[in-house]
């Protein structure tokens, strides 16, 4: 699978110019490219106090179906975050977008940052899906540094775990040392797409990455604008597991419940 990472700045709000910037780097990409990560609330920017429900979309609306369209005549899954609009509540979202199914995969972020918390509501479920040779599992930025939660997608099945990211300064390294740990502890794949550029008050930090199921980081973007095409060799996945497996050593678990759903598993929180 060729993959891009697609590190862009945002504007919070102006849906129209983050959904033309993403659709930008889609038609831009050549037929190889089977998979685009965008940032954490890419589409809608972040909420502000005062700026939650205006910006939020619901995943009917026009701007996703403008997605899947380009999604399905590119034959190219699209990851991506942003404001999720249902009924009265709003939640901070990322997507897989499939050529198959539309949207295939809805992740609502379980550990928010300090500063949303009093502006959107958490999700309570975890869940993966299979993609073409890859079973795919979504994060979101502060989830990235709770063990539990790549590990229970894992447990799902995941080989693949894909961060939406919005980390600021000074916090760039503690989400490059999370990921590359994530990805070894789970061996798995971990592709992670930040923010860059200024916005809501903050400095994004970059630095997207691909890291190897054995923890090593395969590529780490700067702190500008960048778009990258990166391949993932499944034998990478072969080699991590062939002596040992963490997930079957293991001695303690984890609390929640297994769910088994026409999309794929679902670990819900009890």
């Amino acid at each position: 699978m060729q993959l891009v990472l697609a590190q862009l700045p945002g504007r919070e709000g102006d849906i129209a110019h983050n959904l033309n910037e993403a659709l930008a780097v889609i038609t831009d990409q050549g037929p190889e490219v089977s998979l685009i990560v965008f940032p954490e609330t890419h589409l809608t920017g972040f909420a502000e106090e005062g700026h939650t429900t205006d910006r939020a979309l619901s995943l009917n609306g026009p701007e996703i179906a403008r997605l899947i369209e380009t999604s399905r005549e590119q034959d190219c899954a699209l990851a991506l975050g942003l404001l999720e609009r249902d009924g009265e509540q709003v939640f901070n979202t990322s997507i897989l977008i499939t050529p198959e199914d539309g949207v295939a995969l809805r992740y609502r972020k379980t550990h928010l940052w300090p500063d949303e918390r009093d502006l959107v509501t958490p999700g309570n479920q975890l869940g993966c899906t299979k993609w073409r040779d890859y079973t795919i599992g979504l994060m979101i930025c502060y989830d990235l540094e709770f063990p539990e939660v790549a590990r229970s997608m894992t447990q799902l099945g995941a080989d693949l775990l894909i961060v939406t990211n919005g980390n600021m300064d000074p916090y760039g390294p503690v989400h490059t040392r999370a990921a590359q740990a994530r990805a070894q502890d789970n061996q798995c794949f971990l592709a992670m797409t930040n923010r860059c550029g200024e916005g809501a008050g903050f400095t994004f930090a970059g630095g997207s990455a691909l890291i190897a199921p054995d923890g090593a980081l395969l590529f780490q973007a700067g702190r500008d604008r960048d778009i990258t095409a990166l391949s993932l060799d499944y034998q990478h996945l072969v080699d991590a597991r062939r002596y040992y497996d963490y997930l079957s050593d293991r001695r303690i678990g984890l609390e929640g419940s297994r769910e088994d759903s026409p999309r794929g598993p679902i670990w819900r929180f009890d």
